[in-house]
């Protein structure tokens, strides 16, 4: 298998021209600690590990009790809305109820209704008057018309049809098992945050969900985080306990959970601002201790170029990229097949690490439907079949970036530059999405395919209008370099009116590829039916800070993570192994840099009837920087905050001006 490269993905240019420098990235995890920055602008730490007290709410009271009392005038209000034949079904079913008969009370179908908003207004009738009663919508007799159903309140709602509802925007129901009887004071969803140490965030979710004995679907969260890194996120979770979860503490390994509350709404992919970053590259050899405070002082005036990252584009024997444009061709037999040699479904299904999930459900969908290979795509996750096409339009967002800085500079804005709107402009253009609120554009990667892009492209709310610089807008000096955008290729973008438009069309056509026409109607796999969006190609850390630090044992942490605050007054059993990699099998802790290799270097360890993941800090392999002299070395400690859709990676590749790639850390480490 051939590595792709930068220069592959179209990586070519830096903004500054000093030398750069020696350092490794990600020597151990704990050198790369990421804390989720919400909406608000708040860093996410995990400080607690304890349940809030919750106040019990006394149960309600028994449907008997409730329903001592005369409904007659209810009955009447509901007879003005549903007429004479539906008040009279229910009040024999109230006078049922109200007989202390509660074992075989049979639910009432009202009359056909095909118009929504009185389905709608009789729903509400329900929650408002009648609380002890439920209702849902069935089908009616005909294809035109639905039926309300009514039943007693038992507590166990399981959303009926509203599961079609879900379906038909991409989601799926939450999973209520045990979650009968909620306390109407607390909110549905428990928000905790996530604190974790070499694991992704579906990973580290799924062990949770085993543990609590719910569904993967029951848990949101607002981006996914690398595996090799130590990172604290929000998750909610629909209808938990805080004690549950609080509970689990003591089983799990390389992971806890805290900061406990209770709110309304489960969080979405995109709702946060981006992350804040505390990394730590090691083994620094540079000609000049001047040379490293230029380059990084360098970097928090000027920034970085934002390219989309290596981890974009995969790790697999074909890039994601690739894949993209055959999908875009409607080539769909290229789906990866694994088992294309003896065609034994099952077999490989066995070897198959669980962490593949795109692979697992194509060849589950596959072992269905013999060579329907357009069905397989379709059989895995929205949101990982769709990194591919995505994958695609950042590789010639790159190219597109490249030759921007390469023909213009990275100092000023020039004629035919796509820049956000600023005053006055913003008013007389038309409004597109910018590169956070594309719903269509950045559902999320595939968890295995990500590294530390600060977050996921989706809604942020604002949207910014685009427009093209004219000579006005030059003489003026209105817009600088930090404001100009290229577009990530859709329907409702529009290109420079300059010669870098030229790089989209050009580099689509040698694939094949039409950014105007689609030669097939699957719309998920079509550039003509995304809306497009924009990214920056200049972006600076936020908050940025810096300090080189000396050190002699290259197995101490240089940076404190949050579970360390927290054991500075608590004591916390958070299992380590930290054993040498250098003899397990070849494996090199560096290849998980992008955390684009197999999950098989974890260990499984037995904690109850659950299998938990063991962490396990890797130590380098020898030669990495440790010796039997305690030689001095150098490291530079960095902390920044990135907004979401950036790439920490490209950050440090300004810095360093070498490359990021597994490869190349790889030899760093020999």
């Amino acid at each position: 298998m051939t590595t792709i490269t930068e220069s592959d993905v179209g990586i070519l240019c830096f903004i500054s021209n000093l030398p750069g420098f020696r350092g490794i990235l990600k020597q151990r995890y704990s050198d790369f600690i990421v804390n989720e920055v919400d909406t608000e602008g708040n860093v996410v730490h995990l400080t607690s590990l304890d349940a809030p007290p919750e106040v019990v709410e006394e149960r309600e009271t028994k449907i008997s009790d409730q329903l001592n009392k005369d409904y007659a005038s209810e009955i009447e209000k509901f007879r003005l809305l549903a007429g004479d034949t539906d008040a009279d079904r229910l009040e024999a079913l109230i006078n049922q109820i109200t007989s202390g008969s509660e074992e075989d009370i049979s639910p009432i179908v009202l009359s056909p209704d095909s118009d929504k908003s009185h389905r709608t207004a009789m729903h509400n009738f329900f929650k408002e008057n009648l609380r002890f009663l439920v209702t849902d919508t069935v089908d009616g007799p005909d294809s035109s018309s639905k039926c309300i159903r009514v039943r007693l309140n038992s507590g166990n709602n399981n959303g009926g049809r509203n599961s079609k509802k879900r379906k038909q925007r991409g989601d799926k129901p939450y999973d209520s098992r045990g979650s009968s009887h909620w306390p109407e004071n607390l909110g549905r969803f428990l928000r905790f945050h996530l604190y974790k140490e070499n694991k992704d965030t579906q990973e580290a979710l799924g062990l949770i969900g085993k543990m609590l004995g719910i569904q993967p679907r029951s848990f949101g969260f607002a981006g996914t985080k690398d595996k090799r890194s130590v990172s604290t996120q929000r998750v909610t979770v629909f209808k938990q306990h805080a004690s549950r979860l609080a509970a689990l503490n003591e089983r799990l390994i390389g992971i806890k959970v805290g900061d406990f509350c209770y709110v309304k709404d489960d969080l979405l992919l995109g709702q946060l601002l981006g992350n804040r970053f505390t990394i730590v590259l090691r083994g620094i050899v540079a000609d000049s201790e001047e040379i490293i405070k230029e380059s990084a002082e360098s970097l928090g005036r000027h920034g970085f170029i934002n390219y989309f990252g290596l981890q974009r584009f995969g790790s697999g024997s074909i890039p994601t990229h690739r894949i993209g444009a055959t999908l875009l061709k409607g080539e769909w037999k290229v789906a990866r097949e694994y088992y294309k040699e003896t065609g034994d479904i099952e077999g490989t299904l066995r070897k198959l690490p669980r962490h593949l999930v795109a692979e697992r459900a194509m060849l589950q969908c596959l072992k269905k439907c013999p060579g329907n290979y357009l069905q397989a795509l379709k059989a895995i996750p929205r949101t990982l079949r769709m990194m591919y096409v995505h994958s695609y339009q950042s590789y010639l967002w790159n190219h597109a970036a490249s030759m921007r800085v390469q023909k213009y500079g990275s100092n000023e804005v020039v004629l035919g530059d796509l820049v956000y709107c600023k005053g006055n402009d913003a008013e007389n253009v038309k409004v597109v999405p910018s590169e956070h609120e594309d719903n269509n554009l950045e559902d999320a990667d595939d968890c295995s395919q990500l590294d530390e892009i600060s977050g996921t492209d989706l809604p942020e709310g604002k949207i910014n209008p685009v427009k093209v610089i004219t000579e006005a807008d030059i003489s003026t000096g209105n817009y600088t370099v930090e404001d100009v955008v290229l577009p990530m290729p859709g329907s409702r973008i529009i290109y420079p009116a300059n010669d870098i438009a030229n790089v989209y069309h050009d580099m689509a056509k040698k694939d094949g590829i039409s950014l105007t026409e689609s030669v097939h109607n699957i719309k998920e796999f079509s550039i003509t039916s995304m809306t497009g969006s924009y990214r920056r190609v200049f972006q600076k850390p936020i908050d940025f800070e810096w300090e080189l630090l000396s050190y002699t044992d290259s197995s101490i942490a240089l940076s404190e993570t949050d579970l360390d605050k927290i054991a500075k007054t608590k004591p916390l059993n958070l299992i380590k192994d930290e054993k040498p990699t250098n003899g397990t099998e070849g494996q090199d802790p560096l290849d998980h840099i992008e955390q684009l290799e197999s999950c098989e270097d974890d260990k499984i360890c037995s904690t109850g009837n659950v299998d938990v993941e063991c962490s396990r800090e890797d130590e380098p392999p020898e030669g990495a920087g440790k010796s039997d002299s305690q030689e001095t070395q150098k490291a530079l400690k960095l902390a920044l905050t990135l907004h979401s859709s950036c790439y920490a990676t490209m950050a440090i590749r300004e810095l360093l001006k070498t490359s990021t790639s597994v490869a190349f850390h790889k030899t760093l480490n020999q």
